[in-house]
């Protein structure tokens, strides 16, 4: 696992970076995204190269984290209408390419299976986005979720709920229950995790990512098993590292050439 403590800005042009590199050797790659409010960023950076030219996302393919059940089609904060908004209006990907999992669907678990078995269909994930939750969550992977877990159906913690009511008008009772998630397993077959947190209120989550053991108790931890892990937090989220210089010194050390 490689962590750099970088700024927001600077942390969203060298995903750009990553995502870009991947797509001129392989026009059709396949990109994981994720909603909330971090990878905004990356998208708007990945926009802007695709405007100006240097990054065309035309073949490419998607696939979503996770979705609520049951927020109708259209809803704002249904996350088919977030990836829609955030990412895929901001590049030239055919809307038709962007999957997710069916929050709306009469047989819940059919759909999850479905959804895997699209993503191997594709060929599995060649970067995905990432964000944390303050109590460890990776996708819907709430505390205690199986480190093997699949596409499966989840309850919310309360704690992600009133995490997740600022998008709801502060309304926590408003943010539904119940989600569709990728597993911490299918996470992992992912060739490539980039995972990003900026702000204090992931420092505790962050140092237990990166330095604490791997337990269910903070599914994020499950992470530290992949091969090619890349976090950018900024110095807020840095703060409870312990080997916070270390990380610094390292990637100043990095030969260019090796990218993140």
């Amino acid at each position: 696992m490689e962590v750099v403590i970088t700024t927001p800005p600077q942390a969203a042009s060298l995903v750009a970076d990553a995502v870009t590199a991947i797509f001129r050797g392989r026009p059709d790659a396949v990109l994981g995204v994720a909603t909330g409010s971090t990878p905004v960023l990356v998208y708007d950076e990945l926009g802007r190269r695709v405007e100006r030219g240097e990054l065309s996302l035309a073949r490419a393919r998607a696939f979503m984290l996770d979705e609520y059940v049951g927020l109708p089609e259209g809803h704002p904060e249904r996350y088919r209408t977030v990836i829609d908004r955030d990412f895929a209006s901001k590049v030239d990907i055919d809307p038709a390419n962007v999957h997710g999992p069916d929050g709306l669907a009469e047989d819940l678990p059919a759909a999850c299976a479905a959804y895997e078995a699209a993503i191997q269909a594709a060929g599995g994930v060649d970067l995905q986005l990432l964000g944390i939750g303050s109590d460890g969550h990776v996708a819907f992977n709430e505390p205690g979720s199986s480190l093997a877990s699949r596409t499966r159906i989840k309850s919310l913690t309360r704690q992600t709920r009133e995490d997740n009511a600022r998008f709801f008008d502060g309304d926590t009772e408003a943010v539904p229950r119940h989600c569709l998630t990728q597993g911490v397993a299918t996470i992992l077959a992912a060739r490539h995790l980039v995972l990003m947190a900026f702000g204090k209120g992931k420092a505790e989550a962050v140092h237990h990512l990166a330095e604490g053991p791997v337990s269910a108790m903070w599914p994020a931890t499950a992470l530290q098993l992949h091969p090619h892990v890349t976090v950018f937090v900024d110095d807020a989220a840095a703060s409870r590292l312990q080997l916070g210089d270390y990380y610094r010194e390292t990637f100043q050390a990095k030969p260019s050439w090796q990218g993140i």
